[in-house]
């Protein structure tokens, strides 16, 4: 098969990048260089593997940005959207997925495809222009020779900060007798659910104690290299935040806002949540509990919240080195280079943080790449939509000189004119609602004129 585009990278971005250029007739070879290069975060050689949370967080379209963002991938035919709705989990308001079925969708129907081929092999530069189009979405564990490579192109240091993948437990292993099941003000989920989460509650004493085990415990070293590298704010490791403050787990991932304990009168003083991780239910993570502590400490600290005593873990939390290019600096409008157009990013390594938001890149660089391949105009999507503002954000919105990985949020979209004095929820809901309309005209553009 003749490659009209290569894709390196078999994650969400690269994945999703070419079902869209595929499906609109374009032959793709797409590269991942697992299993013949594995890396320390990966567990499988699946394609869109989920690294750390099994969670594609917010499902509501109409009043968050996130799940606006997934509305707007359903209608532009998504690959990744369709395998996360296919293999979803009870999560509350979240859509959160069964991550072996999920991967292992995307493979399948990728290797299927009769215009897509996938090489298992490295790739250690970036290519030159005879290899034509091509998009890199090699995520944020890129290869320290490609990075080098990117690096090099773009004429400055390549930026990189923490990210932390956070444990999972053996449903069995939980204590019922104290641990029971409720999701946050009992909201209701795409399931119907409203008892999608483990629970595990904790009284003033303990929840003090954790925290001082938290602080004391033994914590995995960095490289001298690696020591002025930043934290993402999102993504913090549970002891960092717990050393800004004793309060602040307290105010964060174990607030016990909108629960109860069915066995006591008094509300709990923190909580810890389970989330549910694969179609079985056997396993579930820990929400909110990424850390950068030894695997040993893991295993002592977290078995001293109640309902984990005796608490076994099919994975423990880990850190890994997030990198990511300078985006509003080095790409143009359509994800291209602008030193070396031939090439296109996509991607968490564009300075999107997020599963949906790289998904979200990779469809869009696609769509851009079999446009042009084909001879016809590259249409970008309305900044009114949440493709278009996470898109505007990264190619010359944000500062540049600041410039920090970033979530989809209504504070990228274009605002209202202030003669329409519309605030709140009421905001959000109509930016949405107009987001939608202009999608629809995006997709649709021969339609949307008549």
């Amino acid at each position: 098969m003749t490659a009209n585009l290569h894709i390196i990278g078999g994650g969400l971005a690269g994945s999703e990048a070419a079902w869209q250029a595929a499906e609109s007739g374009v032959t793709v070879v797409l590269h991942e260089m697992r299993p013949c290069r594995p890396t320390f975060a990966h567990q499988t050689d699946s394609l869109a593997e989920l690294v750390c949370s099994n969670s594609f967080r917010s499902d509501d379209a109409l009043n968050n940005a996130v799940g606006l963002l997934h509305e707007e991938m359903r209608r532009a035919g998504s690959l990744i959207m369709r395998a996360a709705d296919n293999h979803k989990l009870p999560a509350g308001g979240a859509l959160a997925v069964d991550r072996h079925g999920f991967s292992a969708a995307v493979t399948a129907t990728l290797e299927n495809h009769p215009r897509v081929k996938i090489e298992r092999t490295e790739i250690t530069a970036l290519p030159g222009v005879d290899w034509g189009s091509v998009i890199v979405a090699t995520g944020p564990l890129t290869s320290s020779s490609l990075a080098d490579s990117i690096a090099q192109a773009a004429g400055q240091d390549h930026l990189a900060f923490f990210d932390a993948i956070a444990p999972i437990v053996h449903r069995e292993s939980v204590n019922f007798d104290i641990a029971w099941f409720q999701s946050r003000y009992d909201k209701q989920g795409p399931g119907g659910g409203v008892a999608d989460y483990i629970n595990l509650p904790l009284n003033e004493a303990q929840y003090k104690n954790f925290v001082a085990e938290l602080l004391a415990g033994e914590k995995t070293d960095f490289k001298d290299w690696e020591k002025s590298t930043p934290y993402f704010e999102a993504c913090l490791p549970i002891e960092v935040m717990a050393a800004r403050g004793e309060q602040t787990l307290a105010f964060g991932p174990m607030k016990p806002v909108g629960l109860r304990d069915p066995r006591s009168s008094a509300p709990p003083y923190a909580v810890v949540q389970l989330r549910q991780d694969n179609a079985l239910g056997t396993l579930w993570n820990m929400v909110g509990f990424q850390t950068k502590l030894k695997h040993a400490e893991q295993v002592r600290i977290f078995r001293t919240i109640p309902g984990l005593e005796n608490a076994q873990f099919a994975r423990l939390g880990g850190l890994h080195r997030n990198t990511f290019i300078n985006s509003p600096t080095l790409l143009d409008p359509q994800l291209r280079l602008k030193s070396r157009p031939h090439l296109r990013f996509a991607g968490q390594v564009t300075g999107v943080e997020g599963y949906v938001e790289s998904a979200a890149i990779g469809l869009l660089a696609g769509r851009f790449a079999a446009a042009e391949l084909k001879g016809l105009a590259v249409l970008l999507p309305p900044p009114t939509t949440a493709f278009g503002a996470l898109l505007n954000h990264i190619t010359g919105g944000a500062d540049a000189r600041t410039f920090q990985p970033m979530n989809v949020n209504f504070g990228l979209f274009p605002a209202f004119e202030k003669s329409a004095r519309i605030r709140g929820k009421d905001r959000k809901q109509a930016m949405s609602m107009r987001a939608l309309e202009d999608l629809c005209a995006w997709l649709s553009p021969k339609q949307a004129a008549e």
